[in-house]
């Protein structure tokens, strides 16, 4: 087998991983992935706004706005504007919202986590190079992307701005 052959093999299965990941969580909870990891995000930061959100899951803001409206639908989270300052407007999750994110399965990503943070230094480094040279090389550098292994409907994980 080519080596080329080899790394595609790889990178199928982990393809396959995760959405066999997405297809689990899509089943017993009802949500993507993006939309488990802002809830975790508004649940684990507070009174946050959207912006905020954005930067903590590495989403462009309209993705997040996009996923928020959805969550709002679905009476699992809310919009407020402050009462402070009238510009800033937060997020929080509704009782529902809470009452769904206890239940929800873990990420995907949490095992690898670990197994990574065992690893030594060099072998982290030449890890990150090594995916980030097959991103550039599959022209999938500008692909808007949080640090979560789940795929969801294309218009929850890629921003409007975004030409892919």
């Amino acid at each position: 087998m080519e080596k080329y052959e080899e790394v595609l093999i790889a990178l199928r299965r982990i393809i396959r991983a995760i959405d066999l990941h997405s297809r689990k969580l899509s089943k017993e909870s009802g949500l993507t992935g993006p939309q488990l990891l802002i809830m975790r995000s508004i649940h684990n930061l507070g009174e946050v706004t959207i912006g905020e959100v954005a930067r903590h899951v590495n989403l462009s803001q309209a993705t997040v706005t996009t996923i928020m409206d959805r969550l709002e639908k679905r009476d699992l989270a809310s919009r407020k504007r402050s009462v402070n300052d009238k510009r800033k407007v937060y997020t929080y999750l509704t009782e529902k919202g809470q009452a769904l994110i206890s239940k929800a399965p873990k990420p995907l990503q949490q095992e690898f986590i670990q197994q990574f943070q065992q690893l030594q230094d060099w072998e982290q480094s030449l890890l990150v190079s090594s995916v980030q040279r097959i991103a550039t090389m599959m022209d999938a550098e500008k692909i808007d992307a949080a640090p979560v292994l789940e795929v969801g409907a294309i218009e929850d994980t890629i921003s409007p701005s975004t030409n892919q």
